[in-house]
């Protein structure tokens, strides 16, 4: 299974607001923290957003947390909603035009393995990712106004 960079950054994003214990953050600290651009991350905020995953307050004051606690947040719902539409191989997709897609069982497995990778992140959530003994040396990396 890849995992596009929008997801990646997706995550990145959550994982930050959870170590940020609730404060608000802004796109401009968490750019800044993983060297990556605002721009990108405006998009990202705004999907999260509108998914119901953080709450934006806008404003000279304003900034983003997450909507609900990092217990609540389950990493594989959250990377099938934000990679919703990314078929794995063409066949997946709906302008499959491979020539042994009738008798071919590579789909079947594929299927079969992708489903095993979503079982295992059901397993987690962002809570997991960002675990007591290691919050302090994530805020430390990620340099941030915690």
């Amino acid at each position: 299974m890849h995992i596009t960079r929008y997801t990646d950054y997706s995550l990145r994003v959550l994982m930050y607001l959870a170590a940020n214990d609730d404060k608000l953050a802004t796109i401009r600290d968490i750019a800044e923290s993983y060297d990556i651009s605002k721009n990108h991350l405006m998009k990202i905020v705004q999907q999260l957003s509108a998914k119901g995953y953080i709450e934006a307050t806008r404003g000279k004051n304003g900034g983003i947390r997450l909507a609900s606690a990092p217990k609540d947040i389950n990493i594989g719902e959250l990377v099938r909603d934000i990679e919703q539409g990314s078929p794995l191989v063409e066949c997946f997709g709906q302008d499959n035009v491979c020539i042994i897609t009738p008798a071919c069982q590579l789909k079947r497995v594929l299927a079969e393995a992708l489903e095993s990778f979503f079982d295992t992140l059901d397993h987690y959530s962002l809570a997991d990712m960002i675990p007591p003994k290691h919050k302090s040396q994530l805020q430390e990396l990620l340099d941030a106004a915690f």
